[in-house]
């Protein structure tokens, strides 16, 4: 189908979320995690390097990996697609933006409601004492740290406040997340593979409730066959289509 099938269904919903994953960063350089030969988890063993336990266990090998993802995020800056959706909040067709990713794209790209289900590299806290500190502050220790671990002023090391493998995700993120999905009567999908749980979760909310779910991403998603629209290209182009199907350019 054609980004306008995506506009047509946008203009006749009372109500529309977003719900993004992975794949609206790439146009940004930002790799996703499972694309064959290119994906995050190709190089690297997800349970080696960004589970809760490796955190407890050995924080300097898990801050050696993250250290490296903190610096390829950087520099990244907001792509077409993240500016289209933005577009689309300012205009007041989409309401929240639910994310799986903890990239800050969204943020600059001037997108406000957003639910961070997995977090965001915003921040780092301390699990002892529960002090937080910034991005820059984070990097800054660790810097100064000979084994490059970020602490906090107890001496504890801190721990991007991002959801690991082996924990739950934010109790207040994933209940608006539901709630906004049990509600809309469209739900836009960029990006994501749906495959990931409890996130995945949320189209069918949309569909039970007797929503519509448009899927914009490339690569097959489990909700393939019960979406109303479904554009395979590249996400930049298909949102930026969609934005001038909507007459917002």
């Amino acid at each position: 189908m054609s980004a306008s099938s995506v506009a047509e269904l946008i203009r006749g919903a009372g109500s529309v979320v977003a719900l993004t994953g992975a794949g609206i960063s790439v146009p940004s350089g930002i790799p996703d995690f499972r694309t064959p030969g290119t994906g995050l988890w190709e190089k690297v063993d997800p349970m080696e390097v960004a589970h809760i336990n490796v955190f407890r266990r050995d924080p300097e090998r898990f801050w050696h990996f993250y250290g490296q993802r903190f610096q390829t995020l950087e520099d990244k800056e907001p792509n077409g697609a993240h500016r289209a959706l933005a577009r689309l909040q300012d205009a007041g067709i989409v309401g929240a933006v639910i994310t799986q990713n903890i990239d800050r794209l969204h943020a600059k790209a001037g997108s406000r409601d957003l639910v961070e289900v997995h977090g965001s590299i915003a921040h780092s806290s301390c699990q002892t004492c529960r002090a937080g500190y910034p991005l820059d502050d984070v990097r800054d220790r660790q810097s100064a740290d000979p084994d490059g671990i970020p602490r906090c002023d107890c001496g504890q090391p801190l721990k991007p406040d991002v959801v690991l493998f082996g924990e739950y995700l934010p109790v207040a993120a994933l209940t608006r997340a539901e709630h906004l999905a049990a509600s809309a009567d469209l739900m836009l999908c960029i990006g994501s593979s749906l495959e990931v749980y409890p996130v995945a979760s949320l189209p069918q909310m949309t569909l039970d409730t007797g929503g519509q779910l448009a899927i914009i991403t490339q690569g097959p998603t489990p909700y393939d066959g019960r979406a109303a629209a479904r554009c395979g290209g590249d996400v930049e182009a298909e949102m930026g289509e969609i934005v001038a199907s909507l007459g917002l350019l």
